[in-house]
């Protein structure tokens, strides 16, 4: 089935993709320009993928998959479900990562003889062989023609896992086993570049995972001395739940990190959608900025006032489907305010955090504080109440109230509850 063909010329390829790594081009560009090289140099490649680790939130790994034009992406949860934890544990992916190989081929024109569940998928696509190769990575990767080889547990750190690549064709022939060496000679090369801009899209994602797409950002571009702050006119928001202690007393520890999950996600979901930005969880709550440089103060404002209206607006279904299944719900507190901040790095000269600080946050926190006492779930400043402007029929005042360690009483607003 292998007959020896002529030698592919790849002259050049090595060195295009060592540049393309240090370049740190997307990943899906250089697949694409890898595949469009080596198929014009008369590889009869038809499929294409790549899957590599990552360290997101929700995804643990992600597939590339090139079929002549494009590359279309695929991502996996963290926590596999059933059915796709015993497809993963089929997949020659698998396969390879349990054992010393780093090859296996396929004839795909015999389904008599599969072994793994995608070979049927890609012999009805009409391909005839299948390949699949991994690059390993780590100090523990020994020769696998080796008796001695080191079958390593590639454990959950996306940088030290291996790089799975496989192809396939439809040329009748099959892959000339020449030709296929050649390409498998360029693999390595492919996934050091393909690992240099994973570690960029990992450290992106670390960042801005932990604090925020803007702080995140501005630590990645340079931000990241002590000295690093700037002044920032920005809605303030701050919000806790009520009870939490109580129930952390009750309920346990597996449990009590679903309730402040559930809540969590229920309150900072409006504030991202509209322009916030959540600096940090504090226990029970969070802090969040709205940056009033970026837009039209009003329309920022109106933004802040909206998110809080939303999260009065979901709570009462969000409540009622926790209790019909024997969860626990908690009241909240937010607080809206408007101020000036120091927007940065404060800490000491090892361990520093990206943050607001200033008079306007304290008032916020004091704010928040007196929800509780006038039964009220969102209050909101006067400051930020003439900001909104527009939207201002939707607040109603509370009166005037004292702020503890605040010299001058103001008055508070807070938005009508859904009845």
């Amino acid at each position: 089935m292998h007959r020896a063909r002529a030698p592919l010329d790849l002259h050049g390829v090595r060195e295009w993709l060592v540049e393309r790594g240090l370049q740190g081009t997307k990943i899906e560009e250089q697949l694409c320009g890898f595949c469009d090289r080596v198929v014009a140099a008369g590889f009869p490649m038809r499929r294409f993928n790549m899957s590599i680790g990552t360290l997101h939130p929700q995804h643990g790994a992600r597939n590339y998959i090139w079929r002549g034009k494009g590359v279309r992406v695929e991502e996996f949860p963290r926590q596999l479900t059933g059915e796709q934890n015993e497809l993963y544990l089929r997949s020659p992916i698998h396969h390879l990562r349990a054992s010393s190989q780093i090859e296996l081929r396929r004839d795909l024109t015999d389904p008599a003889r599969f072994d793994f569940p995608v070979l049927h998928d890609l012999h009805r696509a009409g391909l005839t062989e299948y390949v699949a190769r991994l690059v390993r990575s780590g100090s523990e990767v020994a020769d696998p023609r080796s008796a001695n080889a080191v079958i390593r547990d590639e454990g959950t750190d996306p940088l030290a896992q291996s790089t799975f690549f496989s192809l396939a064709t439809d040329e009748q022939r099959g892959f000339d086993d020449a030709q296929l060496a050649q390409v498998a000679e360029l693999l390595p090369y492919l996934a050091l570049a393909v690992r240099a801009r994973s570690s960029i899209d990992i450290a992106r994602t670390v960042v801005q995972t932990y604090l925020g797409a803007d702080a995140g950002t501005r630590v990645l571009t340079g931000e990241i001395d002590r000295h690093s702050v700037q002044h920032l006119h920005a809605v303030i928001w701050l919000c806790d739940l009520r009870g939490f202690s109580t129930v952390g007393s009750r309920v346990p520890s597996e449990e009590l990190v679903e309730i402040l999950n559930a809540h969590l996600e229920m309150m900072a979901r409006p504030v991202i959608d509209n322009g916030g930005q959540i600096l940090k969880f504090l226990g029970d709550g969070f802090l969040a900025t709205f940056d009033l440089s970026r837009a039209d103060p009003q329309v920022v404002s109106l933004g802040a006032v909206n998110a809080a209206e939303r999260v009065l607006e979901t709570f009462p279904d969000f409540r009622a489907s926790r209790r019909a299944r024997g969860q626990q719900a908690l009241d909240f507190g937010i607080a809206l305010h408007i101020g000036d901040v120091l927007y940065g790095n404060v800490g000491t000269l090892e361990r520093l955090d990206f943050t607001v600080v200033g008079s306007a946050v304290n008032e916020a926190s004091r704010i928040e504080g007196l929800c509780r006492p006038l039964r009220r779930k969102v209050l909101i400043s006067s400051k930020l109440h003439d900001t909104a402007g527009l939207c201002s029929e939707r607040m109603i005042s509370v009166g005037v109230h004292a702020l503890r360690s605040i010299r001058e009483p103001q008055e508070l607003f807070t938005i009508v509850e859904p009845t």
